[in-house]
């Protein structure tokens, strides 16, 4: 008795610590979830949801449903596909995911179909699904023959890494340009600060030249003066 009520009492212990982890869990998934397609066709209801955003290399998980409608007795599908394309570099169409099955009956409980798959690295922007349906619906003594029903619609937006890298690597360019761009006037403005400087200088030089000749001058003149000076004779 005693063994089993300390069994209990972990088993609550347990339940009250991971419980809330959990339910982050789960709240975090479902916030990243989101319902692309809610439509229906005849005698089907079909809901698809996915991953709300995703990244290259990353995983997009996705949640199909599909259930007969309450106003229709029987619905026999032949063939169904899901078939969720990508865009690589944004611009070429190509297959990333299909799932296909045959030969089943619908009733008003769901019928689900869950998988994850992994973006190829070159894939961006928004991607898209396309579902493909053979089936037929009765409702009373009416037959209703369904071949080849199409449904398209967007799916999860995959980051454009490649766009974001070029926007960076403008960005710190440009950066790069400015501060080029500053420190080239702030040279421009210290080599004319320096050239004014050098013509102060050679103002300067000019002026002691002058100065230097002119009292050459009349130093010589001074002497040539003095040297022919008549002697006087006592």
């Amino acid at each position: 008795m005693k063994n089993i009520r300390k069994l209990a009492l972990i088993l609550i212990i347990f339940t009250l610590t991971f419980a809330p982890l959990y339910g982050v869990k789960a709240q975090q998934l479902t916030e990243n979830m989101k319902t692309f397609f809610d439509s229906e066709v005849p005698g089907i209801k079909i809901q698809v949801n996915a991953t709300a955003k995703a990244q290259p290399s990353g995983n997009i998980t996705v949640v199909l449903s599909m259930k007969r409608l309450t106003d229709v007795d029987v619905v026999d599908v032949e063939y169904f596909n899901l078939s969720i394309y990508g865009f690589v570099r944004g611009e070429e169409k190509t297959l990333m995911k299909n799932i296909t099955d045959y030969d089943f009956a619908l009733s008003e409980t769901p019928r689900p179909y869950n998988f994850t798959f992994t973006v190829p690295e070159q894939v961006w922007e928004a991607t898209h699904g396309e579902i493909t349906m053979t089936y037929s619906v009765k409702s009373g003594p009416f037959v209703l023959e369904v071949d080849g029903i199409a449904c398209g619609f967007t799916m999860t937006l995959v980051r454009n890494v490649y766009l974001e890298n070029l926007e960076n690597a403008f960005e710190n360019l440009n950066n790069s340009y400015w501060q080029l761009n500053q420190t080239y006037w702030e040279l421009q403005q210290n080599y004319t600060a320096l050239q004014g400087n050098l013509n102060e200088l050679g103002n300067t030089r000019m002026a002691v030249a002058i100065l230097v000749v002119t009292t050459v001058f009349f130093v010589a003149t001074t002497i040539y003066l003095v040297m022919r000076k008549p002697k006087e004779y006592w």
